[in-house]
C-alpha cells in the first residue's frame, strides 16, 4: 500500500470525493475557459474560504483552508488519450490530491492519476490491484467504488479507478494512455470519455480533519 503521508512542496519550473460536472464558476470563467480552448471547473459543497481561480492561458491558482470538499483545476471537455504537460506549485495539508482527474460513460467512471497528495484516503476502502513502471514514473493501482453519490450523471453507485504515484512530484508529463492501457491489462474498463482536467481536490474524512493549501497550475 502507499504510505499515507503529509505533503508540502514547491516546484517551479510546474472523496474521497466524487465532484459533479458543473460548479459555482462564473459566465465569464467559463467563457473565458472556452475561448482558450480550456475547459474550467469550480466545484464545491458545504466549505468556505475556497477561491479558485481561472488564470490565462493554461493556467489556474486555488487557496483553500476549509473542511468542505471541492475539486477545482483545468483541462479539456474531452478526455481520451493525452499528454498533459504540466509544471507549477502545490502545497497542502490535510486530505486532498493534485491529480489528472476525468469522467467516462457507460460504464460511468471516475478517475485519479495522482501525482502529489497530502494526506492519502485516509479511512478510504481502496482495493489494490497492483503496480506498474513507465518511463515517467511507478505508480500503484487502486479501485473504490461510490455509492450513491454525485457524478457526472446525477447521483449513482459507480467506480473509481486510481493511478499513485510512488515519488510524488509537481511537474512533468502524464501520457493518458498508458493508464488506460494498464487498467485495462487489470480488467479496469474505461467508457466514452467525458471531461478530463489537472485537478486540486480537498476534502473531510469522516471525524476528522479538512484540509488546506494553495497551489499554481499551469498547463504546457
Amino acid at each position: 500500500m502507499v504510505k499515507l503521508s503529509l505533503l508540502t512542496v514547491s516546484l517551479v519550473a510546474p472523496t474521497v470525493f466524487a465532484g459533479p460536472v458543473s460548479g459555482p464558476q462564473t459566465q465569464t470563467e467559463t467563457e473565458l475557459a472556452r475561448r482558450q480552448g480550456y475547459y474550467f471547473q469550480n466545484w464545491s459543497e458545504g466549505g468556505s474560504n475556497i477561491r479558485c481561480n481561472n488564470g490565462g492561458g493554461g493556467t489556474y491558482t486555488a487557496n483553500w483552508n476549509s473542511k468542505g470538499g471541492f475539486v477545482c483545476g483545468k483541462g479539456w471537455s474531452y478526455g481520451g488519450n493525452r499528454a498533459i504537460k504540466y509544471t507549477g506549485s502545490y502545497n497542502a495539508t490535510g486530505p486532498g490530491y493534485l491529480a489528472v482527474y476525468g469522467w467516462t460513460r457507460n460504464p460511468l467512471i471516475e478517475y485519479y492519476i495522482i501525482e502529489a497528495h497530502a494526506d492519502l484516503a485516509p479511512n478510504e476502502p481502496w482495493t489494490s490491484k497492483g503496480n506498474f513502471s513507465t518511463s515517467e514514473g511507478d505508480y500503484e493501482v487502486f479501485t473504490s467504488t461510490r455509492v450513491n453519490k454525485p457524478s457526472i450523471e446525477g447521483t449513482r453507485t459507480f467506480q473509481q479507478y486510481w493511478s499513485v504515484r510512488k515519488e510524488q512530484r509537481v511537474g512533468g508529463t502524464v501520457t493518458t494512455k498508458t493508464h488506460f492501457d494498464e487498467w485495462a491489462k487489470l480488467g479496469m474498463r474505461l467508457g466514452n470519455h467525458d471531461y478530463v482536467i489537472m485537478a486540486t481536490e480537498g476534502y473531510t474524512a469522516t471525524g476528522g480533519p479538512g484540509s488546506s493549501g494553495s497551489c499554481t497550475i499551469n498547463l504546457q
